[in-house]
């Protein structure tokens, strides 16, 4: 189960996360859940002009942001790797053509370089390899589970994608 992409050939940044959890299309809007800071980071980092909520998340493509995610393709054993479908998650990078494809934490960059064969991230950041063609960047993670790390050095780090972003151009 998976949320609708919101992508179209407008958008400049694929924010990309992960469906590893088989419960988190049920919330039925990108990052609602209770203590993630992503429609925050987004505004606060300056790559939006305005604080959205979960329920406006289909306004982000007028904004040049798209979202998608990695989507698992079957339950894995305890223990082992999800699996992940690669090729689709390509076909929609290549058909909304971004500048980037920024993963929204290390650990949905770190999902997709084991899937497709890339080396893992060290660190937040420009990545040394693209995804379809297209340059990739890891932020580091909206959710609660990452408060060990301070709300303003996150924002810090979001905005770095902006920055990044500009060098493309």
């Amino acid at each position: 189960m998976s949320l609708t992409d919101l992508l179209d050939p407008s958008v400049r940044i694929v924010v990309a996360g992960t469906i590893a959890a088989w419960h988190r299309a049920e919330q039925e809007h990108y990052y609602a859940g209770a203590g993630n800071q992503f429609w925050y980071l987004l505004h606060a980092s300056g790559l939006m002009p305005e604080q959205l909520q979960p329920a406006d998340d289909h306004r982000l493509p007028a904004f040049g942001i798209g979202l998608t995610d990695l989507v698992r393709t079957r339950r894995s054993e305890p223990g082992e790797p999800p699996v992940f479908d690669v090729r689709g998650f390509h076909k929609r990078i290549r058909r909304c053509a971004p500048d980037v494809v920024a993963f929204v934490s290390k650990t949905a960059a770190s999902s997709y370089a084991r899937a497709a064969g890339e080396r893992l991230p060290r660190e937040h950041g420009a990545l040394s390899w693209q995804v379809a063609g297209v340059p990739a960047f890891v932020l580091p993670g909206p959710s609660g589970a990452n408060n060990g790390m301070p709300l303003p050095l996150r924002t810090a780090m979001w905005a770095d994608l902006l920055d990044y972003l500009e060098t493309l151009a």
